[in-house]
Parts: structure tokens; C-alpha cells; sequence
């Protein structure tokens, strides 16, 4: 990786961690990786192996294309980068965060009209 590509790759890592709620300790964690790697990874100063690439795309809830070029041939990234926010809520707030979502739908559908 070249460090243009790197520092993008980077970016998208950190912007994927944070939608996830995660710290950056947390992500580390996940990944079997250091606090301080997972740091040089964001900043793209440092590349990564295919099994580290392989761990944080499952633990971002994205696809490798995603990490590696913005972009994905996985139609359910966007779902599945989802589903890993909402698991993140609180179980007995999910009745609030539904009901939110119901309403933003509605709002997205009136404006479509």
C-alpha cells in the first residue's frame, strides 16, 4: 500500500470505528492487535496483513473492498455496518430507537412524494 492509499484506508478504519462506537482500546481488542497499532493503522502509517484486514472488516461490519477502495461488491455492507450500530444500543432503549427510525422512514418517504 502506498501512503495515499494508506492514509485513506486509514480514514475509512477510524470513520467505520466510530460509527460502530468503538474505542480505538475496544477495536484493538477485537482484533487481537495493539491500542498503538490500530492507532499507525488509522494514521496510515503503518500496512496490515490479509488475517488483521480479515478481523477488522468483520469487527467494523464491512467489506474488505470497503476498507481497501471506499467501495463494496457486498450489497449487504450498508446493512450489516447497521445492524452493528443498533447493536450497540442499549436493549431496553431499542423501543425508543425504533420508533425513531419508523419516523425517519416516514419523513424520507414524504420527501420523496
Amino acid at each position: 500500500m502506498d501512503s495515499v492509499n494508506s492514509v485513506l484506508i486509514g480514514e475509512r478504519i477510524k470513520k467505520q470505528r466510530q460509527l460502530n462506537g468503538y474505542s480505538r482500546e475496544k477495536l484493538a481488542e477485537l482484533v487481537d492487535i495493539t491500542p498503538r497499532f490500530c492507532y499507525d493503522l488509522e494514521l496510515g502509517l503503518k500496512s496490515m496483513s490479509v488475517s488483521t484486514l480479515y478481523k477488522l472488516s468483520n469487527a467494523l461490519h464491512v467489506s474488505v473492498d470497503y476498507i481497501l477502495k471506499g467501495s463494496s461488491s457486498d450489497s449487504s455492507n450498508t446493512y450489516d455496518s447497521f445492524i452493528g450500530m443498533i447493536s450497540l444500543c442499549p436493549t431496553d432503549k431499542l423501543g425508543h430507537l425504533e420508533k425513531i427510525i419508523a419516523h425517519y422512514i416516514q419523513a424520507v418517504q414524504n420527501d420523496s412524494e
